[in-house]
């Protein structure tokens, strides 16, 4: 009997000794629950729902709520982790899976990730998430799938409706407008790329040939920064008639925007038909890149031979002659770019910033041109700002003040024009407002030239 009760003092101590320890363990994980819940932190919130997942060793729910605050905090190797020890995930922490093996590259279990979280049943997150990782593996076929099955779904998608537009432009054009014009109507931002692309669009269609209609699609799809489905589109275009140079020398100019070299592509342009201008023009966009002046006044040279009454290649010879330090030629030929297009604001106003830039006959040629810019178009920011620059630099300090100040009220995200009205600041001793147009222009264009430049005046003037 004694030994009985021995026996059931030892297991009520045993339990005793359990619950004392299960119970704090329970209550911190509850806590953690809470706090997770509660914060707005998604980094922190990962971190709870891991530690309450440990503590409610039977909520394999948590660790996927610690995926996804993990993936929502921009860490998709730790949302990995974490999703792999839920076991069962839901259709979101599938495609929460899907998209942190996105973000990592691995996109071969992206796809099953997105492919499981289907079977699950049919969503538009999950085909724009299909449509994303196809997007990344260059399967434009099979993104073009992903984005017509999203759309059905959800056909007030305006980003989707512009990129099977997108997509559809490399095989059927009218199917690619619709959409197009269809997302410009459901958000009014896509509305200057819609048109831009419909110009682009109805002069490929017009194209005699084959190889003409994909130079002009992949040219529209480049002037919307569309580079990689412009690459698409010149590639099919030298397969097509391997015989175009302007076909090969658009895909090296594409190359280029995509981070390729595209050199040989732009040689074999010049092979092809050294007397187009587009394959000059282009060749010397390339040598300007990579910073070889005297190869690029080559091509520009040739270009403007080719069309001497061009003044886009007269402004072309300007800006080279000036970086090769040859200000005479340079500004001979800014001024006959102006006598070519009298009317051209453009013209003017880059024979203005050439005077100002180099300090070249301000007084006599770039105040008069800049007024000129601005008298063809009063509402343009940079005429005004130019002129502004050009007030400046003739110790017109308050007339310079006023001008810049209307420049920025047409358009206020202009860095280089605050970077100009900071300077004229200082001229007058306004080093307050000078500092805040400084440090304006650093936030607007911090890896730009004007916002170097204006971090490096606060260096100089605020250390």
């Amino acid at each position: 009997m004694q030994r009985n009760s021995n026996v059931s003092q030892g297991a009520l101590v045993l339990l005793a000794l359990a619950v004392a320890i299960f119970i704090p363990v329970l209550a911190s994980g509850y806590w953690d629950l809470h706090l997770a819940e509660s914060t707005t932190d998604p980094a922190r919130a990962a971190g709870l729902f891991e530690s309450a997942a440990g503590r409610l060793f039977w909520r394999a729910d948590l660790w996927e709520r610690a995926g996804l605050s993990a993936l929502e905090a921009g860490r998709p190797q730790e949302a990995l982790r974490l999703l792999g020890r839920a076991g069962q995930l839901s259709a979101r922490g599938r495609m929460a899976l899907g998209a942190a093996y996105a973000q990592t590259d691995q996109l071969d279990l992206a796809l099953e990730a997105y492919q499981s979280a289907l079977s699950q049943g049919a969503s538009p997150e999950i085909y724009a998430g299909l449509a994303n990782v196809q997007r990344q593996r260059g399967d434009v076929e099979a993104e073009r799938a992903a984005l017509q099955n999203q759309l059905l779904l959800k056909p007030q998608d305006a980003p989707a409706q512009y990129r099977l537009g997108l997509l559809l432009s490399l095989v059927d054009i009218n199917a690619a407008l619709n959409h197009l014009q269809f997302a410009s109507q459901l958000d009014p931002e896509y509305a200057p790329v819609f048109e831009t692309l419909r110009s682009a669009l109805t002069l490929a269609e017009l194209s005699p040939s084959e190889t003409g209609r994909l130079v002009a699609l992949g040219r529209g799809l480049g002037l919307v920064g569309e580079w990689t489905l412009a690459a698409q589109a010149f590639q099919s275009a030298v397969e097509a008639d391997a015989g175009n140079a302007e076909a090969w020398a658009w895909l090296g100019e594409a190359k280029q925007h995509l981070g390729q070299d595209g050199g040989a592509d732009l040689h074999q342009a010049l092979a092809l038909n050294p007397e187009s201008v587009v394959v000059r023009g282009l060749r010397g966009l390339y040598w300007k890149r990579l910073g070889d002046d005297r190869q690029a006044l080559v091509e520009v040279q040739a270009a403007a031979i080719l069309e001497p009454e061009n003044p886009a290649w007269k402004a072309s010879l300007g800006e080279t002659y000036a970086r090769l330090g040859n200000l005479i030629s340079a500004l001979a030929n800014y001024q006959r770019a102006t006598e070519l297009a009298p009317n051209d604001a453009v013209y003017w106003r880059l024979l203005a910033t050439f005077c100002a830039e180099y300090a070249v006959q301000v007084q006599e040629v770039g105040l008069p041109a800049a007024h000129k810019a601005v008298e063809l178009v009063p509402k343009d920011a940079q005429a005004l700002d130019v002129l502004g620059w050009s007030q400046l630099s003739q110790g017109q300090f308050y007339t310079a003040e006023q001008t810049l100040l209307a420049a920025l009220k047409l358009a206020p995200d202009d860095a280089l024009a605050r970077l100009h009205l900071a300077m004229t600041y200082l001229q007058e001793g306004k080093r307050t407002d000078a500092y805040d147009q400084l440090r304006r222009a650093v936030d607007l264009d911090p890896n730009g030239a004007a916002g170097q430049q204006a971090a490096q005046v606060l260096k100089q003037y605020f250390p």
